[in-house]
């Protein structure tokens, strides 16, 4: 039988969903912020090999949160238009919640949800299964911003290779690549000396990186990116 849970009891039963997941993990919530307990139960599961999916609609994530989701190798994020269903479940139980994955609402607001078991309840665990399912085929699959914008098309690679400017640039990925680094550390050089910063959920380039030979780019593929002249230094 479905059990009805208040705040305490949500918080309670979603750290025991994520850590009795063996096969999956869903989470579908529109804001995502990870408090340091989340944070170190997905670390577990990445270690564990579970196939973990994130589908959000907006997120409040700080560059080196990012960077840390985007190092798991077994979470995959996706972004969902207009979402606003908040869903957890494993193979074998689902929370349907009022409460985003996201540490205020977990700690400040009151909450509401059902907790479903699937031995007890196939039916209405399968329906929420396939709507996750659902939620995940129609979102855009994606690294997150802070990786997301360093994967142009073959067309925008061999666009970038030619020289701009009298010299060649890279895309930050590149860049990190032949500096020796990997692309997060570079990008956190890149928001530290100003030639990027934060614009919400998305990383903008300034006007010192502009001067500095930065260039915003866009793929219709992968969506937008930086390019760098080589061997700049961050």
């Amino acid at each position: 039988m479905a059990k009805f849970l208040n705040t305490s009891a949500t918080n309670y039963y979603l750290e025991e969903l994520i850590k009795a997941a063996r096969e999956r993990l869903i989470i579908i919530s529109p804001f995502l912020k990870f408090d340091d307990r989340i944070k170190e139960l997905l670390t577990d599961k990445d270690r564990m090999k579970i196939d973990v999916r994130i589908v959000y609609g907006k997120s409040e994530l700080a560059p080196k949160e990012i960077n840390w989701l985007c190092s798991l190798e077994f979470v995959r994020t996706s972004f969902c238009q207009h979402l606003h269903a908040k869903c957890y479940l494993h193979e074998q139980a689902a929370i349907i919640t009022s409460m985003n994955l996201y540490d205020f609402s977990q700690v400040n607001n009151n909450e509401m949800g059902v907790y479903i078991e699937r031995e007890h309840e196939p039916d209405l665990y399968q329906d929420a299964y396939e709507e996750a399912q659902r939620l995940i085929r129609v979102s855009d699959q994606v690294r997150l911003l802070a990786e997301r914008v360093e994967e142009p098309d073959k067309q925008e690679e061999q666009r970038e290779a030619k020289p701009s400017a009298g010299y060649e640039k890279l895309t930050t990925s590149k860049l990190a690549k032949a500096s020796g680094i990997k692309t997060a550390e570079l990008t956190d050089k890149l928001v530290a000396k100003g030639f990027l910063e934060q614009d919400g959920d998305q990383l903008k380039l300034t006007d010192l990186g502009k001067e500095t030979g930065g260039e915003f780019r866009f793929s219709k593929k992968y969506g937008p990116y930086f390019l760098w002249p080589r061997g700049m230094e961050a």
